[in-house]
């Protein structure tokens, strides 16, 4: 994991500086600049459109007493989607706009639990998220305001 992360840290930056350098020799630094800024508040502008429109299904399957659970993992996915939108560069850029599309989102999301990267009790795979024993407790609460206010 972390020799992973160390290469994508390595050759990312490595990537972006290059396409800044191919595109700004045939463009110049001026609209080079004026593109990468140009890119970031375009996609902020559509990220928050997604956004919102996850939040409004999210909403919806909890009004029919469902768990969204796929919106919650778009709404991860939309997360890191701003950050390489933020990011100068044109690569981040293409792959950032590139999970914007609701289709691909999807299919990255069904990538990722299909190979396991996601446990079916929510968490990341690998975590130290215990298991319940089965046991269940019955018990009822009594909420008594009044003796709480005579104290």
């Amino acid at each position: 994991m972390f020799r992973s992360l160390f290469l994508l840290f390595l050759i990312v930056p490595l990537i972006e500086i290059y396409f800044l350098i191919q595109v700004g020799d045939v463009i110049g630094a001026g609209w080079t600049i004026f593109l990468v800024v140009a890119t970031a508040v375009i996609g902020a502008g559509l990220l928050r459109m997604q956004g919102l429109s996850t939040m409004l299904r999210a909403q919806s399957t909890l009004a029919q007493g469902q768990l969204p659970a796929l919106a919650m993992m778009e709404g991860l996915v939309l997360l890191v989607c701003g950050g390489l939108l933020l990011t100068p560069g044109f690569f981040t850029d293409a792959v950032g706009f590139l999970l914007l599309i609701p289709p691909a989102r999807q299919a990255l999301i069904k990538r990722l639990i299909a190979k396991g990267q996601f446990s079916a009790h929510g968490g990341m795979a690998g975590s130290n998220h215990q298991k319940q024993d089965g046991h269940i407790i019955e018990g009822e609460v009594v909420d008594n305001d009044e003796e709480r206010h005579l104290k």
